[in-house]
């Protein structure tokens, strides 16, 4: 089992910048993929970005160029930066760790992106 915990969402105007983290306790962090998907106000959960335990990272075409995913397997926790924000980037952004057929999730953080 992975316990999952986001924090430091929130509001922020259009072009600033934010930093999700998402802390995780209970099993071998290293070993998981990490990933951030994100879910608008009716629309589907979507994929954003991942970072495999050797530190290869894929984005969505989306946030690519603005949106960069990190982890530090001693502080076990995975990091989303996100720059140049705008308001279609407002969404509960969720944490997943994933490991073969395990899937775990976080409780999701509010980010609004509006002036």
């Amino acid at each position: 089992q992975v316990q999952l915990v986001e924090s430091g969402g929130g509001l922020v105007q259009p072009g600033g910048s934010l930093r999700l983290s998402c802390a995780a306790s209970g099993s071998i962090f290293s070993i998981y993929t990490m990933a951030w998907y994100r879910q608008a106000p009716g629309k589907q959960r979507e994929l954003v970005a991942t970072i495999t335990r050797g530190g290869s990272a894929n984005y969505a075409d989306s946030v690519k160029g603005r949106f960069t995913i990190s982890r530090d397997n001693a502080k076990n926790t995975v990091y989303l930066q996100m720059n140049s924000l705008k308001p279609e980037d407002t969404a509960v952004y969720y944490c997943n760790a994933r490991l073969g057929t395990q899937n775990f999730w976080g409780q999701g953080s509010q980010v609004t992106v509006s002036s």
